[in-house]
């Protein structure tokens, strides 16, 4: 591994792919050598040595970091080739494999081979979510109790619901959490801390898809907040474009709050105040959703390059998936569950 420039190869060229690309590319230390994707002219689209078949392009190649941004049914194919042909470095794309079984055995398996695992988790990197972090660690509104999230991504009305960008969405039968809700469980947890438990009511709305597409979870954090997800995608929000926030926070604590609006805006009040103030204006930011793609892979690569702390190595997100598994055991048996029941 080269200490001044790092390669990276990519499987998968489709919708999210090109955000890992774009990235990739924009990025100083590192260089994009390779893409593979079932669909030969879409790696094409993206590097000259294209490939077609995983195990050819790792035969040819060998980067420092494999990025995987393809279905979680490709995953643990995908990371067990890896770790065979020497890669140090894979990313690999949430939703992470397709059960916790799997997820632990792909961690283990990386682990026993020295490699370094990372689950591609941008939303906490999202600069309103390092802004409204970084507030509360310094205080600005005091001693936090509660928080929401309210998604309203609008986009999943009707018989052609999520077939333009991701239509597999169809027929995912767990949805809102499992494809969604997970950002927000890590998002809760790099604001908080840990969840003590969880409750949840979920349900699906459109009847042409699966899995559940809307639904509440109340998650209670160790250090005492109380923190809400308020999802349903069939709702939009206050926003141009309903994909940038993908909904609308409030951050309260004894001092006063944080909102988050969907033109990616955070706002301050203080307590006992009418008035507030704008901490982060609203940007025409690059790439997805504040550019938090790229803010991930340059994580990623400080890292690698500098030691620095790694917020998401795959044995750290198990415990989001634990989460998940908690929410929808609570929607099912109706009562509240304690973390670490699952």
């Amino acid at each position: 591994m080269s200490a001044e420039n790092l390669s990276v190869a990519c499987l998968g060229a489709g919708y999210f792919a090109r955000f890992h690309h774009d990235a990739w590319q924009r990025l100083d230390g590192v260089s994009l050598i390779a893409c593979c994707d079932s669909d030969l002219a879409r790696a094409r689209a993206v590097s000259s040595a294209a490939f077609d078949d995983l195990g050819a392009m790792l035969a040819t190649v060998t980067p420092d970091i494999l990025d995987i941004a393809t279905p979680p049914d490709t995953h643990v194919a995908s990371v067990m080739r890896a770790l065979e042909a020497g890669v140090d470095t894979i990313i690999c794309q949430k939703p992470f494999c397709e059960s916790l079984q799997q997820a632990t055995e792909l961690t283990e398996a990386a682990s026993a081979a020295g490699a370094v695992l990372i689950v591609h988790e941008n939303f906490r990197f999202q600069p309103w979510f390092r802004v409204i972090a970084a507030a509360i660690e310094a205080g600005e509104i005091g001693e936090v109790q509660q928080a929401c999230f309210r998604l309203r991504t609008g986009d999943g009305q009707g018989p052609d619901a999520y077939l333009e960008r991701q239509a597999y969405f169809q027929t995912m039968p767990r949805l809102l959490v499992h494809e969604t809700a997970i950002h927000y469980i890590d998002v809760f947890r790099y604001l908080f801390g840990e969840v003590q438990a969880v409750y949840a009511d979920l349900r699906r709305l459109n009847p042409v898809i699966a899995g559940e597409d809307a639904g509440y979870i109340v998650f209670d954090m160790g250090n005492g907040v109380q923190a809400l997800f308020d999802g349903n995608r069939h709702l939009d929000h206050a926003a141009e474009n309903t994909r940038l926030t993908f909904g609308e926070g409030l951050f309260e604590g004894t001092r006063g709050s944080l909102s988050l609006q969907g033109d990616g805006q955070v706002r301050k009040r203080a307590f006992g105040h009418s008035d507030d103030h704008v901490i982060l204006p609203a940007q025409d930011w690059e790439g997805f959703a504040g550019d938090s793609v790229y803010a991930f892979q340059q994580h990623v690569l400080s890292h690698l390059l500098h030691g620095t702390v790694l917020e998401t190595a795959a044995k750290d997100y198990l415990d989001n998936i634990r989460l998940e598994q908690l929410v929808y055991r609570s929607s099912t048996e109706g009562r509240r569950l304690v973390a670490g029941s699952e």
